[in-house]
């Protein structure tokens, strides 16, 4: 279909993309799932893996870092095969990257290696890049006024992978241990075959490419500015800046947070089934109100969504600081902080699309997703040490303040550049 455009009626050009589109989110979904229960792993048990292995709460933020730095380097590469190649062989060969570095996570507990372990938590990264980026391959072929509620699309169906994922935990550890493996190990299993999957299946389903399309039909124009209080069309880069600014700043209080409420919990001698539904319930708020957030951004714009992300992201640490260390309160702590995230992710993805043409997209959304993965990996590392230093009503609140500050930037941005 790629090759055979040629001279095409407008009308013939909106039936190809459509149904270009349609198999595109098809496809897009079918891996978020798989590749939604891959990133779980890490999310669930890859700071219990390394205090085990290294002993000490400093400690436990490390993995987080590593991850997010593969993440990081991932995105800066999958975001350049893709401007290049188009999003097929880029995401799938992020995926399956992701699970060549599961499998390393594995090896490493079973022969007790901690350099082996962060070498192998770097590889791993990049399905967690891959999988974020994904998003976008759900957008290429979307109408302007749907890119947010596209991008949401590819979002949400992580939610089944990432919230069975967690809870899977006791079972892939006993898994584990029957194959003489750290049961903590068990769930990268799991994210092995999660990801090796997700990559075989994009490889395969993912036709057309969908961004390779989009440049040749034409289909999206560059800088619609995505605000409702501001409908005209234009260039504008400061979108990318605020864009990025809101996913950052989200993503910095987001892993802060999640990264040390297993170690946390464990600390109250709360047990790891407990840990898993916990950080399950965390993820589904993370993705699972993306269709209504996509349709908000459509409809209210990126500027409220963006306050509305603070809001949620303060609340977290006003919860995580005050409701005390039962398994309810850290429930509660990070559902709001997981709603806070997809509505600065959704927001500032709409942001970054709207600023940019198809021929830049991927290329500019890969650069973004690098500063995302950079936030990450800051958070995680940072997460334990301030952990350790202060206590974990500590870690949220600080995380509270960092997301209020944040707001005013994005928003004069923003507004004098509407």
């Amino acid at each position: 279909m790629e090759s055979t455009l040629g001279n095409i009626t407008p009308n013939d050009r909106e039936v190809i993309r459509a149904a270009a589109q349609q198999r595109a989110l098809v496809a897009v979904v079918a891996t978020q799932v798989l590749g939604g229960a891959g990133l779980a792993a890490g999310v669930t048990v890859g700071a219990l893996l390394a205090e085990d292995m290294l002993g000490g709460d400093a400690a436990a933020g490390l993995p987080a870092a590593v991850l997010t730095l593969g993440s990081a380097i991932t995105a800066f590469i999958v975001g350049r095969v893709s401007n290049r190649y188009g999003r097929r062989p880029g995401l799938s060969g992020g995926f399956l990257a992701g699970g060549v570095g599961a499998i390393g996570v594995v090896v490493a507990a079973r022969l007790d290696s901690p350099a082996l372990l962060f070498a192998s938590l770097l590889v791993y990264g990049a399905g967690t890049a891959t999988n974020l980026q994904a998003r976008y391959a759900g957008t290429d072929l979307a109408p302007a006024h749907r890119r947010a509620t596209a991008a949401s699309v590819a979002m949400v169906s992580t939610t089944l992978g990432a919230v069975v994922g967690p809870n899977l935990v006791e079972p892939m550890g006993r898994l584990a241990n029957s194959w003489d493996i750290p049961p903590l190990a068990g769930p990268f299993i799991l994210a092995a075959a999660a990801y090796l999957a997700a990559g075989i299946a994009l490889a395969l389903l993912l036709r057309p490419d969908p961004l390779r399309l989009a440049r040749q039909l034409g289909a999206t124009e560059a800088g619609t500015v995505h605000d409702a209080a501001t409908p005209t069309i234009r260039r504008t880069r400061p979108g990318v800046v605020a864009g990025a600014l809101t996913m950052v700043v989200a993503q910095i209080v987001m892993t802060g947070v999640m990264t040390m409420t297993p170690v946390h919990m464990q600390m109250h001698h709360h047990a790891l089934s407990a840990v898993g539904m916990v950080i399950g319930v965390h993820i589904a708020a993370m993705y699972l109100p993306s269709l209504v957030t996509g349709a908000l951004v459509d409809r209210v714009g990126t500027t409220t969504m963006t306050v509305a992300s603070g809001a949620a992201l303060l609340l977290s640490g006003i919860a995580g600081a005050t409701l005390g260390a039962s398994v309810a309160a850290s429930m509660m702590t990070l559902i709001l902080l997981g709603l806070g995230w997809n509505f600065g992710l959704i927001a500032g993805t709409a942001m970054i699309i709207d600023a940019t043409t198809p021929d830049e997209r991927a290329k500019v959304q890969g650069s973004v997703d690098v500063l995302i993965a950079i936030a990450g990996a800051s958070g995680g590392a940072l997460s334990g040490i301030v952990m350790a230093a202060t206590t974990y009503s500590g870690l949220t609140i600080a995380g509270a303040v960092l997301a209020l500050l944040s707001l005013p930037a994005v928003i004069i941005v923003r507004r004098r550049h509407a």
